[in-house]
């Protein structure tokens, strides 16, 4: 499986030469927004920086809500969650999605704003990639995002919707008030792995912005 970054909570998974695509984003966020024909998107809530499948190339199956589909090798399970630490009174609900493939299970949080519940840790179950909001502001900030990693125990961490030069919303923290917080840190252009490969990757990988 190939895990690329595109900026803010966005990411292209491609296996077996399918592509699914995370919170898809238009260009007002400051990225480039995806430029590729994908196979799949997911939307974690519906605001404008994370729900933009208008900006996609082809006809994606779009899914946007808890519950399980089986799409051409990926099993998708959507889990509600809340986007603020007040049960969506201040932001609303966002779904969490386990996304399985090649025998990985991938964790996207969207932008989760609150702390897991047991009810929720048992329903996500075993997590081998964590995607994780660390920015704060809408989303988990360095330390309950760091509490997120230690409720799930993930093999591999990679943070996501934090402040780059790229990104308009500058309100967000940079990385590193998350990644300070961790021994084994690494930088990648991408990420490409295995199932057999999860023991021997560090346990923080910060993709690079490609453009």
């Amino acid at each position: 499986m190939i895990i690329r970054w595109l900026g803010h909570a966005s990411f292209l998974l491609e296996s077996s030469g399918v592509k699914l695509l995370t919170d898809p984003f238009n260009d007002r966020i400051g990225y480039q927004p995806c430029s590729e024909k994908v196979d799949i998107a997911t939307v974690s809530h519906e605001h404008w920086d994370h729900n933009a499948v208008d900006m996609l190339a082809g006809s994606p199956r779009v899914i946007r809500a808890p519950g399980v589909s089986e799409i051409s090798g990926y099993t998708v399970r959507g889990i509600q969650s809340f986007h603020d630490k007040k049960q969506g009174q201040e932001r609303g609900v966002n779904t969490m999605f386990k996304i399985t493939a090649e025998g990985l299970d991938i964790l996207h949080l969207g932008d989760l704003g609150q702390v897991l519940t047991a009810q929720q840790i048992k329903e996500i179950g075993k997590v081998d990639i964590l995607l994780v909001p660390v920015g704060g502001c809408y989303t988990l900030d360095a330390a309950d995002a760091h509490k997120v990693v230690e409720q799930l125990q993930p093999g591999i961490i990679i943070p996501m919707h934090f402040l780059t030069p790229h990104v308009s919303i500058r309100e967000l923290a940079p990385v590193e008030a998350f990644t300070a917080k961790f021994s084994r840190v690494v930088k990648k252009p991408c990420l490409e792995i295995s199932q057999t490969d999860m023991a021997a990757e560090s346990r923080v990988i910060v993709l690079d912005y490609p453009y």
